[in-house]
């Protein structure tokens, strides 16, 4: 088993709020990220995809193949964007960089899987000191 890890970056907006909340409580709760007029970052996003070698290619997964999965299926989607409101995958969930790296994995685990490698991990970075790492469910 090896692994092999792709990094991708995007710019987005967003904001941490609950509409079932009063203004009080989500600036209590969220603080300066439930900011009425948003926010945004520079993500760094890093996927990892693990799998057997193939014999014949060298490669788990043709990097160039891995690229065009997650601009497509995720960045594409995400960059320069509000995550509250403009991304599909996004509607009604909490954007926070957790619940973005969970919808990350649904948009990716396929399309990787059907290239014949296994979604390993998702790391998403919001700032140079806050990020996230998920392995799948």
């Amino acid at each position: 088993m090896i692994y092999i890890t792709r990094k991708e970056h995007f710019n987005a907006a967003h904001k941490l709020y609950r509409e079932d909340w009063s203004k009080e409580k989500n600036e209590e709760v969220f603080g300066i990220c439930a900011n009425a007029n948003w926010h945004g970052h520079n993500y760094d996003l890093y996927v990892t995809v693990k799998g057997e070698i193939n014999e014949e290619t060298g490669f788990v997964i043709d990097l160039k193949d891995l690229k065009d999965i997650i601009i497509k299926n995720v960045i594409d989607k995400v960059d320069h964007r509000n995550l509250n409101l403009d991304v599909d995958f996004m509607r009604g969930k909490m954007a926070s960089t957790e619940i973005l790296a969970i919808e990350f994995w649904k948009q990716l685990e396929n399309p990787i899987k059907a290239k014949g490698a296994q979604l390993h991990s998702i790391k998403l970075y919001e700032t140079a000191n806050n990020y996230v790492e998920y392995f799948g469910e």
